[in-house]
């Protein structure tokens, strides 16, 4: 009789365990219920969907660096990264190796460690720069006493990304004022370089604008909406309805009409928009062939009635008008709900956005959530060509705070009014509602008094 139930038990325990299993690779059961723990702010949205990492069930170390790689590999290079692997590849910097292994992003980035996991993803302890740099204090006597503990404090250093932090830069920027002579965004470049751009289809699309008669919507569409597309920057750009609603195929030949396009359309002409907006949080699942993230998914504060708006493109352009003053604001303070969102409309970066509005103010004065956390960059489209363009990966400068110095505050700002702001968690959330300390940044004073020793070292030196 013992026997005859443990086989029933083991047999129902068998189905039971492959029905599960089944349901899992089917995506029917959440394959969150084998997590050995919670994934990090950056990873979390793939928690439906293990194999985004876990590209082989079977691997190990090397299966998860190239996962890494795949899409933080463009940011390990220089200058975007600090300490690349080329550096530690060196021969001279072999010995280093041994006291951590910064080849591997899992030296320092572990998923599924909640209980030691701090900002940024980081499971090191934070004195881990203690291993390579423990003669600093006699390199720069003006390190001397300062505790290992503090080194990626916010205005001070930043492993990957240290390029506003180097002591000659710090220098250069001494005498910056607060506010710039010509604070003004620089301007975006698209629609100027279109015949420069191979990439951009000219044969579907001939630049040449379009009279409202001449959109081809779908069963004579309607006509708010046409009139929305006929005042757009698509209409003048030659773009029509059928561009976006009937896609061509492998073949060239025209699909049938999608009422909903989806990204690949806009990546049609905006690649590199497109290519920065799947790196970002907003749509990162997109990348990894996931159904885009719900506003309610969020680990930041979000208003409840935005909850169930999926991200997309469009979740920002809307359909058919593609204002980019409703994107760079209003598409913003729709879904976020945390202190530093909801204080924006008290500061001075809005009001200097109201005035560029009103036309009080020149284009490219006022700022908005965009102009900091969507930044125009300058980017080499090819060997020949290079264009300033909205970096639509907004997570590149969200957090640490000093990678927003370059790309960001110092469009229009200087470098130690900039490091004090950043430096002030009040003032983060506020949203620089206030100015910043009038006083010398820690790190500027630190290089002004490095500054200042090389100088009178220097001095004494022999002449030929």
């Amino acid at each position: 009789m013992t026997t005859k139930f443990y086989w029933i038990f083991w047999i129902l325990f068998c189905a039971a365990l492959s029905l599960f299993l089944f349901n899992m690779l089917t995506g029917k059961t959440s394959q969150q219920a084998l997590m050995p723990g919670p994934l990090s702010d950056g990873h979390h949205q793939f928690a439906d969907n293990c194999q985004v990492c876990h590209t082989d069930a079977f691997g190990e170390g090397e299966v998860l660096q190239e996962a890494c790689m795949d899409c933080h590999g463009e940011l390990r290079q220089k200058p975007m990264d600090s300490h690349p692997a080329a550096k530690f590849k060196d021969p001279r910097n072999a010995d280093l190796l041994q006291q951590i292994n910064a080849l591997e992003c899992v030296s320092c980035h572990v998923e599924h460690k909640q209980e030691i996991t701090q900002k940024d993803g980081i499971t090191q302890p934070l004195d881990f720069c203690v291993h390579c740099h423990q003669d600093v204090e006699q390199e720069r006597p003006s390190h001397e006493g300062m505790d290992f503990m503090t080194c990626k404090d916010s205005g001070c250093h930043n492993y990957h990304n240290n390029r506003a932090l180097y002591t000659d830069f710090l220098v250069k920027h001494l005498e910056d004022p607060a506010i710039k002579d010509r604070a003004i965004l620089k301007e975006r470049e698209f629609g100027k370089i279109l015949d420069e751009l191979m990439k951009y289809p000219h044969q579907q699309f001939p630049v040449t604008a379009l009279a409202i008669e001449d959109a081809d919507m779908h069963n004579k569409g309607d006509p708010e909406l046409v009139e929305q597309w006929h005042q757009s920057r698509h209409a003048a750009a030659g773009v029509n309805c059928s561009a976006c609603h009937q896609p061509l195929d492998e073949n060239k030949e025209p699909q049938a009409w999608r009422d909903t396009p989806d990204e690949k359309v806009c990546a049609v002409c905006h690649d590199l928009e497109t290519k920065g907006f799947q790196q970002g949080k907003h749509g990162m699942r997109l990348d990894a062939a996931l159904p885009p993230l719900q506003v309610k998914e969020a680990r930041l504060p979000m208003k409840t009635e935005a909850g169930h708006q999926s991200l997309t493109c469009n979740s920002c352009h809307s359909d058919h008008a593609y204002d980019v003053q409703v994107a760079a604001v209003d598409a913003c303070l729709n879904c976020h709900n945390d202190k530093h969102s909801l204080a924006y409309q008290n500061s001075p970066h809005y009001r200097l956005w109201q005035e560029e509005l009103k036309g009080t103010k020149p284009e490219g004065s006022g700022i908005s959530c965009a102009s900091c956390h969507m930044p125009r960059i300058n980017v080499d489209v090819n060997d020949w060509v290079s264009r300033i363009m909205v970096d639509h990966n907004q997570s590149r400068n969200l957090s640490p705070n000093s990678k927003m110095l370059r790309s960001s505050c110092l469009h229009c700002h200087g470098l130690n009014f900039s490091l004090n702001a950043l430096a002030d968690p009040q003032q983060i959330e506020n949203n620089f509602s206030t100015p910043p300390a009038k006083t010398l940044h820690p790190s500027m004073e630190l290089a002004r008094r490095d500054n200042e020793r090389y100088l009178r070292e220097t001095a004494n030196l022999p002449t030929d």
